[in-house]
């Protein structure tokens, strides 16, 4: 079985969860012993794990004939080119594309993140897939999120091949749904192409069912799961005070993700113990109103803010902590529990988040209700019965829950749509 995938991040360069996910869910597959990944992305390092994938580089792509001979051509695809694949590909790189601003060898420049001119980057990532699904075998096409789906749309056109889209996130989400008209389109006629929708939760399922009116039959819930910790996680040492308690919130300071409901809780946590301090770790556009309502609240002296972590900088703030918290408003899944739990740090999560309807060694409030928030952090830290509790059996729980079993089902969905089609 071949699939070609598009993405838009690839660990270890990620920016959230997209690529954490992406990486976890080709690795399991990987395990397949007949399963061939070719994944793309709009800019690789070069430093990413191609063991396991091959990972082609949409700006190494040539889109505008420039001259360029097939020795530079198989060396930017990977693989002897036929005469015929090399006539096609020669081709179809034609003068239509003959304004796109490209480097010397005729491929598109990348930003490899999410730019302000993110539309265009997204419009010309998908030329380069057209480009792409002429030149690499593939049976089925795999596009992740709502930034690949008109990249996998026009694979899908130029090859014949089925598509499948795989919704980590809807514009719903990410928005409290005041949604991005130009979001929703993409992210509609990606729906209406795919030949089947794959959701991370039963809760994204029904999104997208409900909002943008796809058929029950054409979606399917395929639940995140997580990497094993590995040596070096293990390894490291973490940084404890026996006399003050560590909260921990890390994410996306945005709406989304409810950093308003954390210092809320804290606040009121703080009414009853000073023994506790909180944590908000990472970046985003509502950080700053974060720690003025820190300030406002009185508690800035019991708050850290020490910016994005990637890597193990984020298993040693895990490993330094006593209680996780998600508070998210709208979270497709949420995989950053399933990491605290696999270091054994109790985790808080909110009832709106789609990794609730497979976790159950957690407490699990609503979003908004930051008095029950405030009771299960209070009584994590105060109470070593209920902390051991969780920590036990919450790494018990999430050790069990694996990217090779996320990726069986996908590969069922996959033989699902060819014996369809």
């Amino acid at each position: 079985m071949k699939a070609l995938m598009f993405g838009w991040e690839f660990p270890p360069h990620i920016l959230g969860g997209l690529g954490t996910a992406s990486f976890g869910l080709t690795r399991g597959m990987a395990k397949q012993p007949d399963m061939d990944i070719t994944f793309v992305i709009p800019k690789p390092v070069g430093d990413e794990d191609q063991s396991f994938l091959k990972i082609i580089g949409a700006c190494n792509t040539p889109v505008v004939w420039r001259d360029v001979n097939r020795e530079t051509l198989e060396g930017r695809f990977g693989s002897y080119m036929s005469p015929q694949t090399y006539y096609d590909l020669r081709s179809h790189i034609y003068a239509d594309f003959r304004y796109l601003y490209t480097n010397d060898l005729g491929c598109i420049e990348f930003s490899g993140r999410y730019p302000e001119n993110l539309l265009e980057e997204i419009n010309n990532y998908s030329i380069c897939a057209g480009v792409i699904a002429r030149t690499v075998p593939f049976d089925i096409i795999h596009s992740h999120d709502w930034l690949t789906y008109p990249a996998g749309i026009h694979a899908k056109k130029v090859s014949g091949k089925p598509l499948v889209i795989h919704v980590h996130a809807t514009d719903f989400d990410r928005s409290r749904g005041n949604v991005n008209p130009d979001v929703y389109r993409i992210e509609k006629d990606g729906m209406d192409n795919a030949d089947h929708i794959m959701c991370v939760s039963n809760l994204t399922r029904r999104t997208v069912i409900e909002k943008y009116h796809q058929d029950p039959a054409k979606v399917s819930t395929v639940h995140n799961a997580v990497e094993p910790v590995s040596k070096a996680i293990e390894e490291i040492d973490p940084v404890r005070n026996t006399d003050q308690k560590v909260v921990t919130f890390l994410g996306r300071i945005t709406m989304q993700k409810g950093p308003e409901y954390f210092v809320e809780a804290a606040y009121r946590v703080l009414q009853k113990t000073r023994n506790v301090r909180f944590v908000m770790a990472g970046s985003g556009d509502m950080m700053e109103a974060m720690i003025k309502l820190a300030a406002k609240r009185g508690i800035a002296d019991r708050f850290h803010f020490p910016g994005f972590q990637k890597g193990l900088e984020v298993y040693k703030m895990l490993k330094s902590s006593d209680v996780y918290i998600m508070p998210s408003v709208s979270e497709p899944f949420g995989i950053s529990p399933l990491e605290a739990m696999q270091v054994g740090v109790p985790s808080i999560i909110s009832k709106q988040s789609g990794c609730a309807e497979i976790l159950n060694n957690v407490i699990k409030t609503d979003y908004w209700d930051i008095d029950a928030m405030a009771d299960a952090i209070y009584s994590i830290i105060t109470y070593p019965a209920m902390y051991e509790h969780l920590r036990v059996q919450g790494k018990r729980e999430v050790d069990e829950i694996k990217w090779e079993y996320a990726g069986q089902k996908v590969r069922n969905i996959y033989e699902k749509v060819l014996g369809w089609r």
